[in-house]
């Protein structure tokens, strides 16, 4: 985008860009293919697994979240491999917080729908 840009053209560069992202994770990014695996089956059962709007809406914002945050940690690692290929501590230590994060994502993800699971399950028990 140029500087100043505004209105549509803004907007369509905007997607252009996203695009571009999102082929060079699916191209570059074991773990993004796999968690694009994962969603293809977790988006469709969110549908069966929420009981209510709230609940199916936390469920698929959960699966965007850890692509989000998966993507954050691909662009960290690009931009730390860009710099240069010698070990250095604060290159490694970059690397190993965006690997956290994206632990972390998925463990909260997980969490929700390890409860909505068997809140799910539990209920149709009854």
């Amino acid at each position: 985008m140029k500087p100043g840009e505004t209105g549509l053209k803004r907007v369509l560069d905007a997607f252009s860009y996203t695009g571009k992202g999102i082929k060079a994770a699916w191209q570059n990014e074991a773990a993004f293919r796999q968690e694009v695996g994962m969603a293809a089956v977790m988006l469709p059962l969110a549908f069966w697994v929420g009981d209510s709007a709230t609940e199916r809406a936390l469920l698929i914002v959960v699966v965007f979240f850890a692509f989000a945050v998966e993507l954050l940690n691909s662009g960290i690692e690009a931009a730390i491999d860009r710099i240069g290929a010698e070990l250095h501590p604060l290159s490694g230590r970059a690397k190993d917080m965006g690997s956290a994060a994206v632990f972390f994502a998925l463990c909260g993800a997980g969490a929700v729908w390890t409860i909505l699971l068997i809140d799910r399950i539990q209920t149709a028990l009854r």
